[in-house]
């Protein structure tokens, strides 16, 4: 039984920063890009629609050929004009695969190129395996209770990545990574819609909810005292998250808020600090890699999807909590 594609797999990341400051690749796309060498014996080719694309960050992941398009006026906001540009990569080789991080405009890429090559594809997926040369994709549903596993059919599988569902690993023979440009004939879809303008929304200095690694989430047992929430986070290098009631309550923003109302996030480390685990907040964070919760309610529902548990006063076991990792940090 194969475990590995036969043919290369196309990925399109992306880049977070600006011409001026210089693009940094995304981390949900490095760990895409991990993930995705390990599904092909073919290697990984990358699209980017930044021409100055972090070419030492791919190199480090493995990555030799960045195929970047040369769209002319085209806005590669625009779901259209990525997607012709990825047309414009399927035709210049044949790929067994097309993977892209399911964001927004993501998860729109990936159903166009899924309709345009008449294949299959599947939405946030949290896993990818391959069974007899065929894409194996897991999801979740009803609130994260089932999970499926999903043969992609047709001649180019497509599948959007929930960030966060895999580990950023640096490949072991490093690659130097070389831009390799390609000529794209918009469409008339790209064409009919212009931008008239874009910003980017003013971040907190930590690393990005949807994209991060560990995430620690404050509930209603931090009674809005946020500054443990963030020591911790610090500490870990995460990003923070909340529940609707810390967001109802003011204590945190609206954008923090992870659910069914909020974001779903999928981290290899979920840490809920006084967090009950209603159902409202579990659809959206269940299929983390592993889950840690601090809660002084035995009975909480937050128990029942744990890996870890602590029945006790958050503001006693996580000042403990942090004298543990910086004394094992030291000794390191």
């Amino acid at each position: 039984m194969s475990k590995s594609l036969s043919r290369p797999i196309l990925v399109l990341v992306d880049h977070s920063g600006s011409d001026a400051e210089g693009w940094s690749l995304s981390p949900a796309s490095a760990q895409l890009v991990s993930h995705a060498r390990t599904l092909s014996d073919a290697g990984v080719l990358v699209l980017s629609l930044t021409k100055d694309a972090d070419l030492v960050a791919l190199g480090r992941l493995g990555v030799s050929r960045v195929l970047v398009p040369s769209i002319g006026e085209s806005a590669p906001r625009v779901s259209a004009c990525v997607a012709d540009a990825v047309i414009a990569a399927l035709e210049a080789q044949d790929f067994g695969a097309f993977l892209v991080v399911s964001t927004y405009r993501g998860r729109e890429v990936a159903s166009r190129i899924a309709t345009l090559m008449d294949s299959g594809v599947v939405a946030d997926a949290t896993d990818l395996e391959v069974e007899d040369d065929s894409l194996i994709a897991t999801t979740t549903a009803l609130a994260g209770s089932w999970s499926n596993r999903l043969r992609v059919s047709g001649s180019l599988p497509v599948a959007a990545v929930r960030p966060g569902s895999f580990d950023e690993t640096p490949a072991e023979e490093p690659e130097a990574a070389a831009i390799e440009e390609i000529q794209v004939t918009p469409s008339p879809e790209a064409l009919a819609v212009e931008v008239l303008s874009s910003s980017v929304q003013a971040g907190s200095g930590r690393v990005s909810l949807s994209e991060a690694s560990t995430v620690v989430v404050a509930g209603r047992g931090t009674n809005g005292e946020m500054d443990i929430v963030e020591s911790l986070a610090d500490e870990l290098g995460a990003a923070i998250g909340a529940t609707r009631v810390v967001c109802d309550e003011g204590w945190a923003s609206r954008t923090l808020q992870i659910g069914q109302t909020g974001v779903s996030v999928s981290p290899n480390l979920y840490i809920g600090l006084g967090v009950s685990g209603a159902i409202h907040h579990t659809v959206g964070m269940q299929s983390s890699g592993h889950i840690v919760a601090v809660c002084d309610d035995p009975d909480a529902p937050i128990f029942e999807i744990a890996d870890f548990g602590v029945v006790g006063d958050l503001f006693e076991v996580v000042p403990q909590a942090l004298e543990a990792i910086r004394a094992a940090r030291e000794e390191n």
